[in-house]
């Protein structure tokens, strides 16, 4: 079994997205928090919330890519 090298480098790339998604979607969320009496509250929080549960999605993503990059792709037989 090999290791599908542009899988992998797939896989680095998601990595990158999804940690500057958990950096930037609690920075949000403390933006919006801290501003509660603004009127862009509402829209930032949205925000901040969208961004948050994208990073998780973005997180089990990338843990599928790895997977199928050092392990293969499941197959049924």
């Amino acid at each position: 079994m090999r290791t599908d090298k542009d899988l992998l480098v797939k896989g680095l790339k998601y990595v990158g997205f999804t940690v500057g998604l958990m950096f930037l979607a609690p920075f949000v969320l403390y933006q919006a928090f801290k501003n509660e009496e603004h009127a862009a509250y509402v829209p930032v929080l949205i925000i901040g919330l969208v961004l948050a549960i994208t990073a998780v999605g973005f997180g089990f993503y990338t843990i599928k890519t790895f997977m199928e990059a050092l392990f293969g792709k499941k197959t049924k037989n």
